[in-house]
This record gives C-alpha cells, sequence and structure tokens, in this order.
C-alpha cells in the first residue's frame, strides 16, 4: 500500500462519507427534488447535501483554510493557508438520469513561495465503483493502491480519446465542431461520458489516451489536472502553453499523443 499525507487521509474520508449518502440517492433519484441553476444545469439535494458532508469534514479537520465549491461558491479562510477546491457531484445529468457514471473531485490548492497557486493534492472518488483516483504532488498518482500511468501509445489510429459536446447554453460550439473535424478522422474512437473528472482521471490511468474540453469550471478539473501529470502526461490549454487552467481549456494526454493532438488542435483553430 503507498504511503500518503494525513491531509490525504482526511480528505479520502471525507468522500467515502459523501459517497454512501450519494449511492443511496441515487437508488431513489425518482424521488430527489431538483432545481434548476440556468439552461440545462440542475442541481439536486443530493448535490447539496454531498457538499455539505464535505466541507463539515474538511473544515473539522482544517478550520482555517478557504474553500471553493460548486454549489456554497468561495468561503474565505487564511489567505495564507491552502484551500479546498470540491465538486461534490461531478456528472449531475447523468446521476439525475439513472446513469452510473459519476464522481466527487476534490483537490488543493497551495500558494508557493513565487506567489502562484499550484495543485497538490487531488482525489476523484466514483461512489459506485468504488474506486479512488488520487495523487499528491512528486509522488505518483494512484487507483487505490495501484500506482497509475498514462496510456504508452503513440499512434492516434490507435488512440481512444474522451472529450465534451456543448450543450443548451454552454460552449463554444463552433469551435468544438471544428477541433471535433480534426480530431475524429484521425483516431480509433471519441467518447463523451458526461463527467469531466472522471475524463481526466481514465486518462491518468490509461482507459483513455487523451481528452479536450474546454469552458470547465476549477472544482470541474483541479483534481484531474494533477492526477493526469502525476501519471506522466501532459495538460496543456489548446496552443500547447502551460495555462491550462487560465484559458480555460484542456488537452491532455501522454507526450507522445498529446505533440501530435495539439497539432490537431492547434491547426483546427487558425
Amino acid at each position: 500500500m503507498p504511503s500518503h499525507s494525513g491531509l490525504f487521509t482526511v480528505i479520502e474520508r471525507a468522500a467515502r462519507k459523501a459517497g454512501t449518502a450519494l449511492r443511496r440517492d441515487f437508488n431513489e433519484v425518482q424521488h430527489l427534488q431538483v432545481s434548476r441553476k440556468g439552461p440545462a444545469d440542475f442541481v439536486s439535494i443530493a448535490d447539496k447535501r454531498a457538499e455539505q458532508t464535505l466541507f463539515e469534514e474538511l473544515r473539522k479537520a482544517r478550520p482555517d483554510w478557504g474553500f471553493l465549491m460548486e454549489e456554497g461558491g468561495e468561503v474565505k479562510g487564511d489567505p495564507d493557508k491552502p484551500r479546498f477546491i470540491i465538486d461534490p457531484l461531478d456528472g449531475t445529468s447523468n446521476f439525475l438520469h439513472g446513469i452510473p457514471h459519476f464522481a466527487i473531485s476534490i483537490a488543493v490548492e497551495e500558494q508557493t513561495p513565487a506567489g502562484k497557486r499550484e495543485i497538490t493534492t487531488a482525489l476523484v472518488y466514483q461512489p459506485l465503483t468504488d474506486e479512488s483516483f488520487w495523487a499528491e504532488k512528486g509522488r505518483g498518482a494512484w487507483l487505490t493502491d495501484q500506482r497509475l500511468r498514462v496510456s504508452a501509445r503513440r499512434d492516434l489510429s490507435e488512440a481512444l480519446i474522451a472529450t465534451g459536446i456543448p450543450f443548451l447554453g454552454h460552449g463554444d460550439f463552433v469551435q468544438w465542431s471544428r477541433i471535433f473535424g480534426a480530431v475524429a478522422p484521425e483516431v480509433a474512437g471519441i467518447r463523451r461520458f458526461g463527467s469531466a473528472a472522471l475524463d481526466l482521471a481514465w486518462v491518468a490511468a490509461g482507459r483513455f489516451d487523451g481528452y479536450w474540453e474546454s469552458g470547465l469550471k476549477p472544482w470541474d478539473t483541479a483534481a484531474g489536472l494533477l492526477l493526469v501529470k502525476e501519471a506522466g502526461g501532459y495538460v496543456t490549454d489548446f496552443r500547447g502553453a502551460d495555462r491550462a487552467m487560465e484559458k480555460n481549456e484542456f488537452l491532455a494526454a501522454n507526450d507522445g499523443l498529446h505533440v501530435k493532438l495539439h497539432k490537431l488542435v492547434a491547426g483546427a483553430l487558425r
């Protein structure tokens, strides 16, 4: 069993507690109270309960840390301390339609001596499969106690690529269509499963060979980015720069495929 920090133990314990409630709610999804946040953007009582559980458990362990949460927004903490970035239910639409593909995503963001902020701890937890994808900076990425490595494939014709497709009120369909038109003819397949956190975790695990998407929120991607990097992968914006979070563009793959995907994507956007 790989060693991990006391902080990760706290995070995983909180995720498993929230996950127990999500499993119960998923089995009773037809009875959940659901409200609309915006066009094709829903929130259920399950999201809110899971987030409250995560907040209470993590706040108890780190009372002076800040939070950035999908439903609760930002909760200020000591500016010199790290903060948690939380998505209590990534894949809400799947959840509400009875599709068993969703996850809890938790990341820790710390300030570096240079004044920048970086993700140092990450967990993507799938409650239904009990899969715990986790990483700590400099210590690798793991699926429970199994070391993760990104796919070793080098040929686009063998690659399975994940993406998110724009939908009502969300995303740039024109941009996405141009990228799809460039990538799809070159690869073995493209998948859209509806959870960015799990897409990135699956890239880290080598289940997907690459991934692209834009128009996401920090809580969708923060944990997944560290997972991919610690599994030996690369994550950049669409033009190959190390500004994925800043530009809100995410292109992830192993080193060989990333170069090829980047050329296709950048070329499509000229």
